[in-house]
């Protein structure tokens, strides 16, 4: 193989990785480019170009992947401004998922002392494993939105926000204030449902799936029903001022981490329902609720942001 074939075979590595619109226009450039360099390296070193020089100007010049690259236009699935806030949500996701899934698969065995190997080994092959759907959507979300950037810039412009504003305005908070008061009233006897959509003709067993335990209804339930109700007088409160003032954030940020405290409680302490299979779906779910809420509590800490003075030096 002379030099003229190295560079030939070059070319072609490049010009196959690049649509077929391209491959000619390109390989007549970069064949020129890259004879004009071997020809400079062959007078340099006073003798004819052979293969094992042209090989080691290729190699100088880039793989072929990386040279089609440059002729090809950039492909961002992740927008470089998101890479750190994806990797931050994808971390803490999984973190959560993983701690959840660790959480309701190994807390009996640990308090029982049996079966805590079986319970880790069930525990890494039904949360972990599974939970890399996570990173999966969080890069096809980040991608459509990097996208739709690109594609409707004028829609991506920066607006001011203020820090107290309703979302939504008030109707949004009237229909929260509403939701809370129904919420309360069905889950304060759940078989409520049943009555409503059968008129009491369901079977005993689902009457038994949808009843609290009494544990539950002696320790965590009146706790968590009066936090849940606190949360209407301070949503009236948003209404009348129509923006969240500071001293009602610090209330909704103490009402949001008792409650958290009080369902942590609820989910490690007994059962909450008679049934053994909606016992397990309403622990999943208020698990899920608590790590929302966690999440969403800790969003704004972080987004928080409190101008000071940079200190410039030492008095002495």
């Amino acid at each position: 193989m002379n030099a003229n074939d190295v560079i030939e075979s070059y070319i072609t590595d490049v010009a196959v990785r690049l649509p077929r619109s391209q491959r000619a226009d390109v390989a007549f450039e970069l064949r020129a480019l890259l004879m004009d360099e071997l020809q400079a390296k062959a007078v340099a070193a006073g003798h004819d170009a052979d293969a094992a020089m042209a090989i080691e100007l290729l190699r100088a010049f880039g793989r072929p992947e990386a040279v089609s690259a440059r002729y090809l236009p950039a492909l961002t699935i992740i927008a470089p401004s998101d890479g750190h806030r994806f990797l931050r949500m994808a971390v803490v996701g999984l973190a959560l998922i993983w701690s959840a899934g660790l959480l309701m698969q190994v807390w009996q065995p640990l308090l029982s002392g049996q079966d805590v190997p079986h319970a880790l080994g069930q525990w890494w092959g039904r949360t972990v494993i599974p939970s890399l759907w996570w990173p999966g959507v969080l890069a096809v979300g980040f991608g459509i939105a990097a996208w739709a950037r690109r594609r409707w810039p004028q829609a991506s412009k920066w607006m001011p926000r203020g820090g107290d504003e309703i979302p939504g305005g008030r109707a949004a908070v009237v229909l929260g204030v509403v939701g809370i008061l129904c919420g309360t009233f069905v889950l304060m006897e759940p078989s409520r449902v049943l009555d409503v959509f059968l008129h009491g003709r369901a079977a005993p067993a689902a009457y038994e799936a949808l009843t609290y335990t009494d544990g539950f209804r002696q320790r965590q339930a009146p706790w968590l029903f009066v936090l849940l109700l606190l949360n209407v007088p301070m949503l009236i409160a948003v209404i009348v001022s129509g923006r969240w003032t500071k001293g009602l954030r610090r209330m909704d940020v103490g009402l949001s981490l008792s409650t958290c405290a009080v369902m942590a409680w609820t989910v490690l302490d007994g059962p909450i329902l008679r049934a053994e299979a909606s016992d397990r779906t309403a622990r999943f779910s208020m698990t899920v609720i608590l790590a929302c809420v966690l999440v969403h509590l800790g969003i704004r800490m972080f987004r928080t942001v409190r101008p000071a003075p940079a200190l410039h030096g030492t008095h002495g």
